[in-house]
């Protein structure tokens, strides 16, 4: 990732990484970052994983939870005053309240989670300061995917959009953009007029892909779909030509994109990458991998380049003692299919399989030699339990919950109250079939509502139920607690 920051950036990167472990010298702090796109359950991580450390959830595959060495968890003031707070209570209240899943990520929030501890050993105990600061930092996955246009000029961002655009699976939902694409000259003059209806039907184009009948990926830019308070602003109003040239007429239509699109670098990508990306010790990037299986081979495959182009964004790497004084480097990441709940526990292994087909690019990179990487199948709130229903004498391994309102399998649709039992089918052995469309297996997920989360006889409000929330809290702090 050198080739995105300038040795200005760099300078200024490592100033803000010599303040942070001045600050945190005598308790240091973990910066975590959560990511994925659309859907994949950000929010809901983030509250369960705070949820259940602050009341004491069960969590045996999280070695210090399990050994009884938190001693309590409990939130503090975040450090970044310009950031906002991730709204846990709200969520939380959504979750186990209103029994409703919490808005999706818009913008970066922040949440620090101080935990106190024991440490593992009896001589550990006599010097450790037993306290650390875990920084919660949560952001779009869709706007990650627009760091690597700090690489491209606008002609290669336009080529590259355009044929996505002429794709089999893309053609028709942009054919309104790509007509007014094709109608303009980018060397005719610039008209504010026409380049914002351009923009628009490319946004609209970008927002139509994401719909569950198609669950594209490869969405960039990101800020398009979460503008946030830039929404009108001359830097998100451009879009691809189809007719771009290497050299544009000055005062013509492609030398406004080109300028807009510079801008949107300068003033977007580039800030997001060093006050966020560059300054994180630990990564977990969830993805909704059954709502592309859902919506076919096509899907996946967008999923894996989306994935591919995540994970490349990250500045991956162990530093030593010195090193990480004005160094930061993410030395763990986890890619965790979420949505565990919505499959029967016999097909965990190969949900599982599916998301390290997704990583086998990303993992055989040399960039990542010196970084771990793991995968997980999970739930960070579970929906269902399991059952068996006998189907005319054949046992049929089963979910039980309340589908969301609205939900269908063939021609019924669920009303968003009754509970319902689902065979949601098996993932195929081999993960590549569902990069096939002949040997697409036939399935369909539905969404289920939070679950009622149980009281103790005095009317104590148990911890949210999860699945696996405890193996991705191992991997991703289960060092640090020790």
């Amino acid at each position: 990732m050198a080739s995105l920051t300038s040795l200005g950036d760099e300078a200024l990167i490592a100033l803000d990484t010599v303040s942070e472990r001045a600050t945190s010298f005598f308790y240091p702090n973990v910066r975590l970052g959560v990511t994925g796109l659309s859907r994949a359950g950000k929010s809901v991580f983030i509250s369960a994983l705070v949820h259940n450390l602050i009341h004491g959830g069960r969590m045996p595959l999280f070695e210090p939870a399990h050994n009884n060495r938190i001693s309590k968890a409990y939130l503090e003031p975040q450090p970044d005053d310009g950031v906002p707070r991730f709204a846990y209570e709200k969520h939380i209240e959504d979750l186990i309240k209103n029994q409703i899943w919490p808005e999706s990520t818009r913008a970066v929030s922040q949440l620090r989670l101080t935990i106190e501890y024991e440490t593992a050993s009896g001589w550990g105990r006599f010097f450790s300061r037993n306290k650390l600061h875990l920084d919660i930092v949560d952001y779009p996955g869709e706007w990650l995917l627009d760091l690597p246009l700090l690489r491209k000029d606008f002609a290669t961002f336009s080529r590259e959009s355009i044929a996505r655009a002429k794709s089999e699976k893309r053609t028709e939902i942009a054919s309104e953009f790509l007509s007014l694409a094709d109608k303009l000259e980018s060397n005719t003059e610039a008209d504010e007029t026409a380049v914002r209806e351009l923009s628009d039907s490319f946004k609209t184009y970008l927002a139509n892909c994401r719909k569950d009948e198609l669950a594209l990926s490869t969405l960039p830019p990101g800020r398009f779909l979460m503008p946030g308070d830039m929404e009108g602003s001359p830097a998100l109003t451009f879009a691809p030509l189809t007719n771009v040239t290497d050299h544009a007429e000055p005062g013509s239509i492609q030398a406004m994109m080109e300028r807009r699109y510079e801008a949107y670098k300068t003033l977007v990508v580039k800030p997001f990458f060093r006050e966020h990306i560059t300054r994180l010790d630990r990564q977990i990037v969830l993805i909704d991998a059954m709502q592309a299986i859902n919506a076919g081979p096509d899907a996946v495959a967008d999923l894996e380049r989306a994935l591919v182009e995540i994970m490349s964004c990250f500045r991956p790497g162990a530093g030593n003692l010195l090193t990480s004084l004005w160094q930061r480097r993410i030395d763990k990441i986890l890619v965790a299919a979420t949505k565990a709940d919505h499959l029967h526990h016999e097909s965990h292994d190969r949900l599982e399989a599916v998301v390290d087909r997704l990583v086998k690019n990303v993992t055989i990179s040399a960039g990542f030699a010196n970084a771990s990487i793991e995968t997980v199948a999970m739930a960070a709130v579970r929906a269902t339990k399991e059952a068996t229903i006998d189907d005319g004498g054949e046992k049929l391994p089963v979910v039980v919950g309340i589908p969301a309102k609205g939900e269908r399998i063939g021609d019924e649709i669920f009303d968003g109250i009754r509970q319902t039992a689902v065979f949601p089918g098996d993932l195929p052995d081999d993960p590549e079939a569902l990069f096939r469309m002949e040997s697409m297996p036939q399935q369909r997920f539905v969404r289920f509502k939070p679950p009622k989360v149980e009281r103790t006889a005095e009317g104590i409000t148990l911890s949210l139920p999860h699945i696996r929330l405890d193996k991705a809290l191992q991997f991703l702090l289960g060092d640090r607690l020790q």
